[in-house]
C-alpha cells in the first residue's frame, strides 16, 4: 500500500512547490520557466519534429502489420462503448477546450499578426493561415495520443498489466526496474504533466466562459467571477466523476459535440458558406502537398521564420507530447475490446478531420471579417474571439450561448477525465479508482487552477508542461521498442499456435 502511494504523494508534494513558487515569486517562476523553454526550443526542436515523425511513420506501420489484428482484450471481447460514445469520449479528452478557442484565435493571428511567410494581411498569409492550423491540429497532433493510448491499452487489457505509463515499458526495462524507482519517477511525470496542462486549461476555460458572459449579459470580467465559475464548473465535474465514465463522460461528451456540430453548421449557414468551402478545399490541398516540407521545416537561416516555429509549430508539438499520458490513458480505458488497427484509425483520422472542419467554419468566418474590414478580429484577446466573431452573423447571441455551453461541458469532461486518468497513475493503474480519490484530484486541480488565475501564472506553468515533454518524449521511444517486442511476439506465438492446429487437423 505505501508503494501505491508514494506516487500520489510525491506528485502532490511537487504540484504544491511549484504552485507555491508561483505565489510567491511568479517573476521568478516565469524567468527560470521561460528561460528552459528558450533553451530546449533552441537547441531540441530538431528533436521535436523527428520525434513526433518517428511515431507517426510507426503507428502507420501498425495499421498494415500482423500486430493490427490483435484485440485490445480478450480474443472475443466486444468493444465496451458504442462507436458514437467512443469518438464523443475521444473529442471530449483529446480537444476540449483548446478547440472552441484555437478554431477562430489560431487561423486569424496566421493570417493577420504573425505569418507563418507572408506579409501579414497578404494573399499568401491568408492561403496560408488555415493550411498552418491543418498541419498543427492534423495528424501530427493525435500521433502521441494514438501511439500512448495503444500502449497503455495493449498491456492493460491484452497483458494484463497495471494502467500505468511505466507498465509499458517491462518487457523492455525489466519488472524490477519499473516497479522500483525509475517506475515511479516515470509515472510521477505522467501525474505533474496532467495536473499542470489540465489547471491551465481550466484557468484558460473559465476566462473564456466569462468573456462570453461578458459579452453577451455585461457581467464583470475580473478574478472573483471567473473563481465562481471554477466553482459551479467542480462541483458539477466532481458530480460527474462520481457517477462514472458510463453514465457522466459518456453523456455529456455525446451531448457536447452534437452542440458544437449544431454551432459549426449554424455559423456555416449564416456565414462565408461559399469561401468556408472554398478555402477548406485549398488548404486541405496545402496541407497535404506540403505535408512533409512543413513536418521538417526549422527556417534555420531566417530568425523571424524561427521564432514563428518556436512559438507555434514546436509549442505544439511539446504540448501533444506532454498531454500523451492524459489522453492516451483515457484513450486506453474507453478502447477496450477495440483491435490495433481500429483504435489507430479512429484516433489518427477521424478526430483530425473534425478539427479541420471547425477551423475552416470559425476561422474563414473571422477571417472574412477583417477581409471586409468589418472588425479587427486579430486583436481580440484569445478567449474573446470567437465572440467577437459571432457577434457579427445572423444568430450570434444564439451561438454564443451555445458556445458558453460548450465550453462549460469541455470544462467538465475534461477535468472529469483528469480526476478519471489521475485516480489510474495513483492507485498503481486501477481503472475503476475510488471515488474518494477522484474527488481529491478533483479538488486538487481547481485549487491549483484558481491559483493560476489569481497570480497569472499561467504562462510559467505552461513552460513547465513543455519542459515536461523532453524527458516523456525519451520514455516515447523507449515505448515504441517495448511495444513491438511484446506484440511481434504475441503474433509469431500466434502464427505458430496456428501452424500446429493446422498440423493436427491434416493428421487426422
Amino acid at each position: 500500500m505505501k508503494d501505491k502511494g508514494s506516487v500520489f504523494w510525491i506528485s502532490i508534494v511537487i504540484c504544491a512547490a511549484l504552485v507555491v513558487w508561483g505565489a510567491v515569486n511568479p517573476d521568478n517562476l516565469l524567468f527560470v520557466t521561460s528561460s528552459v523553454t528558450a533553451f530546449i526550443s533552441d537547441k531540441f526542436g530538431w528533436y521535436y519534429l523527428i520525434t513526433i515523425m518517428v511515431v507517426m511513420v510507426f503507428c502507420i506501420f501498425l495499421i498494415f502489420s500482423p500486430i493490427s489484428k490483435l484485440r485490445l482484450g480478450k480474443d472475443n471481447e466486444k468493444p465496451e462503448y458504442s462507436l458514437k460514445a467512443w469518438l464523443s469520449m475521444l473529442f471530449s479528452a483529446g480537444l476540449g477546450v483548446g478547440l472552441v478557442f484555437y478554431s477562430t484565435a489560431e487561423p486569424i493571428s496566421h493570417a493577420f499578426s504573425q505569418s507563418p511567410s507572408g506579409a501579414e494581411g497578404s494573399d499568401q498569409a491568408i492561403k496560408e493561415a488555415l493550411q498552418y492550423s491543418f498541419f498543427h491540429w492534423g495528424l501530427h497532433g493525435w500521433v502521441a495520443y494514438a501511439f500512448v493510448g495503444l500502449c497503455l491499452a495493449y498491456f492493460k487489457f491484452y497483458k494484463g498489466y497495471p494502467g500505468l505509463i511505466s507498465s509499458t515499458l517491462i518487457p523492455l526495462l525489466g519488472e524490477k526496474l519499473m516497479k522500483g524507482w525509475l517506475g515511479k519517477l516515470i509515472d510521477i511525470l505522467a501525474v505533474i504533466a496532467t495536473v499542470v496542462g489540465v489547471a491551465s486549461t481550466l484557468g484558460f476555460a473559465s476566462a473564456q466562459v466569462n468573456s462570453g458572459l461578458a459579452f453577451i449579459f455585461n457581467t464583470p470580467e475580473t478574478f472573483w467571477m471567473q473563481v465562481l465559475i471554477l466553482a459551479i464548473a467542480t462541483v458539477l465535474f466532481i458530480g460527474s466523476a462520481w457517477s462514472g465514465i458510463s453514465k457522466g463522460i459518456k453523456t455529456l461528451s455525446t451531448t457536447n459535440m452534437t452542440i458544437l456540430f449544431s454551432i459549426a453548421i449554424i455559423l456555416f449557414a449564416v456565414g462565408p458558406t461559399l469561401y468556408i468551402l472554398e478555402m477548406f478545399t485549398n488548404s486541405l490541398g496545402g496541407y497535404i502537398t506540403n505535408f512533409f516540407s512543413m513536418s521538417f521545416s526549422l527556417s534555420p537561416l531566417n530568425e523571424e521564420g524561427r521564432s514563428w516555429i518556436d512559438i507555434w509549430t514546436l509549442f505544439y508539438w511539446a504540448w501533444w507530447i506532454s498531454w500523451a499520458p492524459f489522453v492516451g490513458m483515457f484513450i486506453a480505458r474507453i478502447s477496450r475490446g477495440r483491435t490495433v488497427r481500429e483504435l489507430l484509425l479512429g484516433v489518427l483520422f477521424v478526430p483530425p478531420v473534425v478539427c479541420f472542419i471547425f477551423f475552416s467554419v470559425f476561422g474563414i468566418s473571422a477571417i472574412n471579417l477583417e477581409q471586409l474590414g468589418i472588425d479587427t478580429i486579430s486583436s481580440y484577446a484569445v478567449e474573446t474571439t470567437t465572440f467577437g466573431v459571432m457577434q457579427h452573423y445572423p444568430l450570434g447571441t444564439l451561438m454564443s450561448i451555445m458556445t458558453i455551453v460548450g465550453v462549460s461541458i469541455f470544462f467538465i469532461t475534461s477535468a472529469d477525465s483528469a480526476t478519471f486518468v489521475l485516480g489510474m497513475f495513483s492507485t498503481y493503474g486501477s481503472i475503476n479508482p475510488s471515488n474518494s480519490i477522484k474527488v481529491t484530484w478533483g479538488l486538487t486541480l481547481s485549487a491549483i487552477s484558481a491559483i493560476i488565475i489569481y497570480f497569472g501564472g499561467v504562462q510559467s506553468l505552461q513552460d513547465m508542461f513543455l519542459i515536461a515533454a523532453l524527458p516523456f518524449s525519451i520514455v516515447l521511444y523507449l515505448m515504441i521498442v517495448s511495444f513491438y517486442k511484446s506484440a511481434h511476439l504475441e503474433v509469431e506465438k500466434r502464427r505458430i499456435n496456428k501452424k500446429r492446429k493446422n498440423k493436427r487437423v491434416d493428421s487426422i
